[in-house]
């Protein structure tokens, strides 16, 4: 189970959270008494995504990919998410979410809780969606040599 004090984790479950829940969270957090100040406003970009290949375990680049980023300052904290597409509203949401996260906000058990149950159920998501294309793998038949 991720462990959402580890900010590298709680970024990776922000990201791949779907964006109806991290609105949830950032309106729960929201009380209309603690300002949300916007420190790196939501755009989207352009982010070089780097993989390795798998011969010689050299670095390349595979392509851009487009994602939004956004910083927020709220409860003394900083806050940041970096989310998938076009996506300014998830961004903003899960910056705030991060940074009521980092200040120990009172939702923040609720927050972690979601955060892990949506990690859950993607999880189980990729693993039927491979379960059932395993069911489509061809078995290749060798070739003998005829001359034996």
């Amino acid at each position: 189970m991720p462990d959402l004090t580890d900010r590298t984790e709680r970024f990776e479950l922000i990201a791949a959270c779907d964006d109806s829940t991290l609105v949830e969270l950032a309106e729960d957090v929201l009380d209309g008494e603690t300002p949300v100040k916007i420190v790196q406003e939501p755009k989207p970009q352009l982010l070089m995504h780097r993989v390795r290949e798998p011969v010689e375990r050299r670095p390349f680049n595979l392509g851009e990919v487009l994602v939004t980023a956004a910083e927020v300052s709220f409860a003394g904290e900083r806050g940041f998410a970096m989310v998938a597409g076009k996506a300014e509203t998830k961004a903003v949401s899960g910056a705030i979410v991060d940074a009521a996260v980092e200040a120990d906000h009172d939702a923040t058990e609720r927050i972690c809780t979601r955060l892990r149950e949506a990690h859950t159920d993607r999880e189980a998501t990729r693993r039927r969606q491979w379960n059932e294309s395993r069911a489509t793998t061809v078995q290749f038949e060798t070739m003998e040599d005829e001359d034996e």
